[in-house]
């Protein structure tokens, strides 16, 4: 049953942390990897409750944007720009791979894991998850800190390599974001390192530093073509960018690709509670222009169609707004999701993070705070299956 075990902490975390790269270990003073406690699961809660649905849920979402690629007022109801809209049904139709993507879930070991979001397009704290949780689980072990035969639900890094290899294809990849915020770079260097593995020709770029040329195609700072680029930015701003104008022209390939901007937006738990009402890894959604939302009655949570890091997300209780989150958000309009308590552990609310490499459910992240909105600075703690 899933728990949260107390358990001494590694004397020289730090040190490695920092040995591996790890470098936003701590943000602002306060501890982001927190390994005085990890949580523990079954076997068969991860296989039957965590993996499959993740799966199921997976598949439920490529049926959503087959649907949307065909239907017109489905887009407009996630307010994705019209002259957008044939980039995103082309990448479609040329079936653009994706690399990876992250589901968050709510779960407590009794009842089904229910889908809170997916972080389709930009999800990061992959390498804590992939590389420095693995490495805590290992020498947690050796140091008879966890059982001796304990396990850990976590085949991203090997899965990432073969992913690459068959998105790289011959290609140069560049790999662009925002190479200030430690976190991106952190996230842009672990994704290069796992393509070089992969034997794809790298260049890491800031995507302000991307250019174009007159002859029509993004270009790096030595005038190389993109032919391939990895980027760590979301759909929904490419499209207002300045150059948001030459992404239907230019013959980049991207990751994600652009059909993943339908699923980035948090309207898709609306449109899948349509979809599949009813069903166990759901929570009642809808639009908030939409008469039906008055089903939910006076709790829900309110989150923009666009939102990060839980901005502007809003927990409200018969009315009464328990917790808000500021942010820049909420312009498009929102969605009402039916309000599923986190599970409390000892005062903290942990969120399961699902992720998924070319479609294949292959690793779990656990993100908590004392509050119940995961924000920018919840804690990240490890998990072991004993």
């Amino acid at each position: 049953m899933m728990q949260r075990i107390i358990c001494t902490e590694r004397q020289d975390w730090r040190s490695t942390a920092e040995e591996y790269g790890f470098d936003f270990h701590t943000i602002n003073g306060e501890r982001y990897w927190d390994e005085r406690a990890y949580y523990a699961f079954t076997l068969e809660e991860i296989e039957r409750q965590i993996e499959e649905p993740t799966g199921e849920i997976d598949a439920m979402c490529l049926e959503l944007v087959a649907h949307a690629v065909e239907d017109e007022r489905t887009l407009r109801r996630l307010k994705i720009p019209e002259a957008f809209w044939p980039l995103i049904t082309e990448s479609w139709y040329r079936d653009e791979a994706s690399l990876y993507g992250r589901l968050d879930l709510a779960f407590d070991g009794h009842g089904p894991a229910k889908l809170l979001e997916y972080n389709a397009d930009t999800p990061t704290s992959i390498f804590e998850t992939a590389v420095f949780q693995w490495t805590w689980l290992e020498q947690a072990i050796e140091r008879h800190i966890i059982p001796a035969d304990a396990d850990q639900f976590n085949s991203i890094h090997e899965r990432l390599i073969e992913a690459w290899k068959k998105l790289g294809d011959g290609r140069h990849l560049h790999l662009a974001g925002m190479t200030e915020s430690t976190e991106d770079a952190g996230t842009l260097a672990y994704l290069e390192d796992t393509a070089g593995q992969a034997g794809l020709a790298t260049t890491s770029i800031d995507i302000e530093d991307i250019g174009w040329r007159d002859d029509g195609g993004f270009v790096d700072l030595d005038n190389r073509s993109i032919e391939l680029a990895f980027k760590l930015y979301p759909w929904e701003w490419m499209f207002r960018d300045a150059f948001g104008g030459q992404l239907i022209k230019a013959p980049t390939r991207w990751i994600e690709p652009p059909w993943k901007a339908v699923l980035s937006n948090k309207g898709i738990l609306a449109l899948l509670w349509e979809m599949f009402p009813n069903h166990p890894n759901l929570l009642p959604a809808y639009f908030e222009d939409d008469p039906n939302v008055g089903r939910l009655g006076a709790s829900y949570v309110r989150k923009p169609l666009y939102s990060r890091e839980g901005a502007n997300v809003a927990l409200i209780r018969e009315g009464v707004t328990l917790v808000e989150q500021d942010g820049p958000y909420g312009a498009e309009g929102y969605v009402r999701q039916a309000l599923a308590p986190l599970p409390n552990f000892s005062g903290q609310y942990p969120v399961l993070g699902s992720w998924l490499i070319d479609h294949i459910p292959c690793g779990l992240s656990i993100r908590e705070d004392e509050n119940p909105i995961t924000g920018n600075t919840s804690r990240f703690l490890p998990h072991a299956i004993l």
